[in-house]
């Protein structure tokens, strides 16, 4: 049975995997570039396993940013994760102990977008194991990698960039109407002239949820 439920959902996460075992390398990579070995590439992929905050974190662990500003960052980085764990409570209300937790803990886009289809605990466990698995593999071969292998990597830290700019293209070819992606736009334009590019990042995540809620109701969800 268990051999089932582990075959089902490393097949429904294969497309997760190649997504993020290339992703995990080139951060590796960009981390060992920043002085940071295959170590801290497994640290931070079990401790933090957030792709696009531990981009911020390979910059942030060389300009040494205070512990305050690395939280609100963080915070606002991946404030709609608390939101998938909002959604999945009532589902999830008879299971207690590590499991839950870790479950909770383990809802990036792509895992939650195959757990909120399924009712199965086993399955849903399985699917977020599988999936962090592909992501620290990758940071850790990354890291490696650079290591070991003499090479320009110079553009790397630009690759998550490059997958949300393709995702955001996609939504906005696909959607009727694109107030998200005009509020997003807008409010990251003024906060990062008013700001500096140093200091725009969580002034543009508030300016953003504000603008969000405000419009909420002209907003499909």
């Amino acid at each position: 049975m268990r051999a089932g439920v582990i075959g089902r959902a490393f097949h429904d996460t294969v497309p997760v995997m190649t997504g993020y075992v290339v992703l995990g390398i080139g951060f590796g990579i960009l981390l060992s570039t920043k002085g940071y070995g295959a170590f801290w590439a497994l640290f931070t992929g079990i401790m933090i396993y957030s792709g696009t905050m531990q981009f911020v974190c390979a910059e942030m662990f060389t300009a040494g940013t205070g512990l305050v500003s690395a939280a609100g960052t963080a915070l606002m980085v991946s404030a709609r994760h608390i939101f998938y764990g909002i959604s999945m409570s009532e589902r999830w209300k008879n299971i207690h102990g590590l499991k839950k937790a870790y479950m909770i803990y383990a809802l990036t886009d792509e895992t939650y977008s195959l757990v909120c289809e399924s009712d199965d605990v086993d399955y849903c466990f399985w699917v977020s194991l599988l999936d962090q698995s592909y992501w620290v593999t990758g940071g850790v071969i990354g890291a490696l990698l650079g290591d070991i292998l003499p090479f320009d990597s110079r553009g790397i830290d630009f690759a998550l960039t490059a997958l949300f700019v393709s995702i955001c293209v996609e939504q906005w070819m696909n959607s009727e109407q694109h107030y998200p992606a005009v509020i997003g736009l807008t409010a990251s334009v003024l906060c990062l002239v008013i700001f500096g590019a140093g200091n725009f990042l969580i002034p543009a995540m508030i300016a953003i949820t504000a603008l969000l809620f405000a419009f909420r109701g002209k907003i499909d969800v």
